[in-house]
């Protein structure tokens, strides 16, 4: 199988990932929650992988780094603690589920969509400004699109949330361990991310980088505080009630090194000569539309969606299923990003890269296309 779904989850991984989480299950126990080598060993493991996340993301205090079960987790937080009932919030037009499904449970909220073309970044920063300028309370951003790899330009973004004193929230979902973030830089004040796709972590694992103060979402046991019935009000105790997923943080811990290792910058150009080899590929095939850049650089990620005529979807990506390819076909649960361009009834099939994904294995996709289209 040539696997082209990193945009969901990143199944090849470091083998130390692998290895790392093995270890922590027979060896590691609670943090906080005893002086003994197994339970001290598991507070190293957790505080080594807080720091490789500060490091990675230039966050200047590791304690800033809570431990999240993914994206949406963190970004149930970060929301919840910044917007409320009645309150103005600005949205790209290319977010997910995951931030808008959130923020329309808010009562009496108003969502203003800052709308775009694809991979125009000019425009886009443009709407924002104007938003922005209109009045907003907080704005809720994604990086980079899951479904079309539209880089947005969020470090200019940030920039016009600072001039307007507005807060900021980035889903770095597809951004984190393929684009360079540096959060410091970005002044948010959260920025959440999965562990288990660019970062190269196991499933149940995410980051959110904590700029502010937050709300917990849960409440309950930190090993720290015990006597007081309130949460502690210090990060990152205030986010973390209950045990770790020591198992899924060791893993993570070790998906963090090798992308430090490996080079965030690195990542991301072979990322992008994957997608233009693609792109320039369908450019030339009939009945093929891709929804791709056209070799223009920093404006695409490593996904890369497209349609043939006369197929559905669904039926094309399991047709290339049979053939040996991973893919993913639908609204991939961002159908306002579908709206924006034009496919919410369509659909799109989404192929996705990842460090570990080579040319030839591009090669051999983009042929078997070239069959399909032939075949009819």
């Amino acid at each position: 199988m040539i696997y082209l779904d990193s945009a969901a989850t990143t199944l090849q991984k470091p083998p130390k990932v692998a290895r790392a989480c093995a270890y922590a299950v027979g060896n590691l126990a609670s943090p906080g929650r005893g002086g003994h080598r197994a339970a001290m060993g598991a507070g190293q493991v957790v505080f080594q992988c807080r720091q490789q996340a500060a490091s990675l993301f230039s966050m200047e205090n590791p304690e800033q780094v809570v431990f999240t079960l993914n994206a949406t987790h963190g970004l149930n937080i970060a929301i919840k603690s910044l917007v409320k009932p009645g309150d103005r919030v600005l949205i790209s037009g290319y977010e997910h589920n995951a931030v808008t499904r959130v923020l329309y449970a808010i009562p009496n909220l108003t969502v203003k969509i800052a709308s775009s073309p694809l991979f125009d970044q000019k425009r886009m920063l443009e709407a924002v400004e104007r938003n922005l300028t209109e009045g907003v309370d907080a704005v809720v951003c994604t990086h980079v699109s899951n479904v079309f790899g539209y880089v947005l330009p969020i470090e200019d973004i940030a920039k016009a949330c600072q001039r307007h004193q507005v807060p900021l929230i980035v889903d770095a979902s597809q951004s984190a361990g393929c684009i360079p973030i540096d959060a410091g830089a970005l002044s948010a004040a959260f920025v959440a991310m999965p562990g288990h796709k660019g970062l190269y972590g196991p499933q149940g694992t995410g980051l959110l980088l904590c700029g502010q103060e937050a709300v917990p979402l849960l409440q309950g046991g930190t090993g720290s505080n015990s006597k007081d019935q309130t949460m502690p009000d210090f990060l990152p105790d205030r986010l973390e009630a209950g045990t770790l997923n020591v198992t899924g943080i060791a893993g993570l811990l070790e998906g963090l090194r090798f992308v430090a290792q490996k080079g965030v910058s690195t990542i991301r150009n072979h990322e992008e000569a994957l997608v233009r080899r693609m792109g320039r590929a369908f450019e030339g095939m009939p009945k093929v539309k891709a929804f791709w850049n056209g070799g223009q650089p920093g404006t695409q990620a490593g996904v890369l969606s497209f349609q043939v005529e006369g197929w559905d979807c669904e039926e094309l990506a399991q047709k290339l299923g049979a053939m040996g390819f991973a893919l993913r076909a639908g609204l991939h649960c961002a159908p306002l990003a579908h709206q924006t361009v034009g496919t919410l009834e369509e659909g799109t099939v989404r192929a996705s890269v990842s460090a570990f994904n080579t040319p030839q294995e591009i090669n051999r996709f983009v042929d078997s296309v070239r069959r399909v289209v032939a075949r009819g």
